[in-house]
């Protein structure tokens, strides 16, 4: 996971329930519009207003007149406009573009008290029984609003794997080959294994052969002063790419790289982290799920290029790892759901008889120049891990049948005490990126929802203003409808920032220089996104993570639940301005507060 702390957003769910129902996906999936190219003067103008609370008067003027400019009949905004109408008519989807950074995200769930073989295997069958609904195509399809989603990322996260290339990565889905895998590895004390996991009649391992199977590699990896080969997929992608070509040179290597790559799926099997209080326990479990807590302790246990790594600790701490470039959050999340429910059934299948051969040790030959690599690799990682501080809320005193009791969406409540936490914290608003869903479209990704707004302001101004007690609570739900518009119009592809972003790519690619309207200090500050969030719309009661955008930021995720939220909340220690604990503090503290002010209301009416 380079930079590891840099980690995209996973999932927004919108105001509208995203509704199952069981149908062949790939019906609906041709029938899908494609992403539309929004107006251009409706873009510029709400560019305009995402502006407001952010920058200076006399700024405003400035970026005014830029703007102008850019708007000038016949000009440069209108030619941008029509090269991009003319690229969405030649593709299928006219925002995506090749990889070139790489990102993790992820997810830990409520933990077990020790390690514990039949979990794990009990994890790896709920997977494969995912798969087969994957492979037979017999995935519900996925609604909201009564349209059908996108289902093309569900194909994505198993049996794939980001491969460095000498300018940019790419992403291979090894399940569309003439021979799709049928092992997934397993690493242990930094050594990898290839684990089938299909009988010889195509029938999936049963949860005791794989129990069995999980106890031969424990046993045959129980030294602990192995090269951690894997530790350098979470180097810098250049250094990565470089060491990379490096590793294969070799024939053995190739082929354990290869073995790797190709797996449906890998599961890590972590060394026990040092004991913690219970109060930072969650905050380091989240920590080791991003990335692996030190070359000391489990990030030499990953292949961060894998698309899903599930990880089990020996005491007791349980998640995944996933890549992000094939797909979001939506079908990690599904898929955990779905894994967590398989694990409560009670086992009905007969295990066969047949001995199972002893899973293949992967070898590496490691040349002095690797280890130089190698090290290099651990010295990067302990910095990450060191400048990530991870902290996980657990906020008990209400969830989001809360806020919908005073008819209030539960995401745009979060991210207005979001929005109050920071003004607390800071007395002035930042620009904020909340992650949303483009599934309606065909093989859509993210839009991003600006959730600053001039309204979110006034609400987070008058809080705390004793001038403005009466005003409090209609401002509250001014700036909770502003935000639902904006989700509404951000999850409908009328959103800013994909528009803007396609329009300076296009100008790139076709003018000798860019229009002064990116080159203006107000784009680079209304880019530079202090909050980083994502909603995790999840049954399973976990916890996603994801790190800061920008230095000077915070990556926020949350879980709302029933009756409880989880957040977790990242920042960099390197950074002075930035502090996860205080701003956790703040969040809690504004929760609270917007819920008396809510009832202090209701109790006058």
């Amino acid at each position: 996971c380079t930079r590891t702390g840099l980690v995209k957003p996973c999932r927004l769910l919108s105001p509208l329930p995203v509704v199952q129902i069981s149908e062949r996906p790939l019906v609906h999936q041709e029938s899908l519009p494609k992403l539309p190219v929004p107006p251009l003067q409706q873009t510029c103008s709400r560019y305009l207003a995402s502006l407001e609370p952010l920058i200076s008067a006399e700024e405003m003027t400035h970026t005014r007149e830029l703007m102008d400019e850019f708007l000038r009949p016949g000009g440069i905004g209108e030619r941008l406009q029509k090269s991009l109408e003319r690229r969405a008519r030649k593709t299928e989807n006219w925002v995506r573009k090749k990889h070139a950074l790489h990102y993790n995200c992820t997810l830990s769930l409520q933990s077990k008290h020790s390690l514990d073989y039949r979990f794990a295997a009990k994890l790896i069958a709920g997977v494969l029984d995912f798969k087969s609904m994957i492979d037979s195509h017999t995935l519900p399809v996925e609604y909201l609003g009564g349209k059908p989603l996108c289902m093309d990322q569900y194909y994505q996260v198993l049996s794939s794997c980001r491969i460095p290339g000498p300018k940019r990565d790419t992403v291979v889905n090894y399940a569309v080959g003439k021979t799709p895998p049928t092992h997934i590895t397993v690493v242990h004390n930094f050594q990898f294994f290839v684990l089938d996991v299909y009988n010889s009649d195509g029938s999936p391992l049963t949860v005791d052969q794989l129990y069995v199977q999980l106890e031969k590699i424990w046993n045959s990896s129980l030294q602990s002063n192995k090269e951690p080969v894997g530790i350098l997929t979470s180097n810098h992608r250049n250094t990565w790419g470089k060491a990379y070509n490096n590793l294969i040179k070799d024939k053995t290597n190739k082929e354990s790289v290869r073995a790797i790559q190709k797996s449906i799926f890998t599961v890590c099997l972590d060394a026990p982290k040092p004991r913690v209080s219970d109060e930072m326990y969650f905050n380091k479990v989240a920590a080791q799920m991003l990335h692996g807590g030190g070359s000391r302790w489990n990030s030499g246990n990953r292949w961060f290029d894998k698309t899903l790594q599930f990880i089990v600790g020996e005491d007791g701490s349980c998640g995944l790892t996933y890549e992000h470039a094939p797909a979001e959050g939506p079908p990690i999340v599904f898929l955990v759901d779905h894994v967590v429910d398989y694990m409560k059934r009670s086992e009905m299948v007969r295990t066969p008889m047949i001995p199972l051969a002893m899973p293949q040790k992967l070898r590496f030959n490691i040349t002095p120049e690797i280890k130089k690599d190698i090290e290099k690799a651990k010295q990067n990682m302990n910095i990450m891990v060191n400048d990530l501080d991870v902290r996980v809320l657990n906020f008990t005193h209400y969830g989001r049948k809360f806020p919908r009791s005073y008819k209030m969406s539960p995401d745009a409540f979060i991210q207005m005490a979001l929005q109050l936490a920071y003004y607390r914290m800071y007395q002035t608003c930042c620009p904020t990126y909340e992650s949303a869903s483009l599934r309606m479209f065909k093989l859509g990704r993210t839009e991003a929802i600006r959730s600053t707004t001039t309204e979110s302001l006034q609400f987070t101004k008058a809080m705390d203003d004793p001038s403005k007690h009466v005003q409090k609570a209609a401002l509250l739900e001014e700036a909770i409808k502003v935000h639902r518009k904006h989700t509404h119009m951000a999850i409908h592809g009328q959103g800013i920032e994909r528009h803007m972003l396609g329009l300076r790519m296009i100008a790139i690619e076709d003018l000798t220089s860019l229009p002064d309207i990116f080159m203006d200090t107000s784009f680079a500050v209304a880019s530079h996104f202090n909050l980083y969030t994502s909603q995790v719309g999840s049954k399973t009661d976990c916890v996603m993570c994801l790190g800061p955008m920008v230095p000077d930021g915070y990556g926020i995720c949350y879980n709302p639940m029933d009756d409880h939220i989880n957040f977790a909340v990242t920042a960099f220690n390197s950074c002075e301005e930035t502090n996860a604990t205080r701003l956790s503090q703040f969040l809690e503290d504004s929760l609270l507060d917007m819920k008396t002010l809510l009832e202090q209301v209701s109790k006058t009416q």
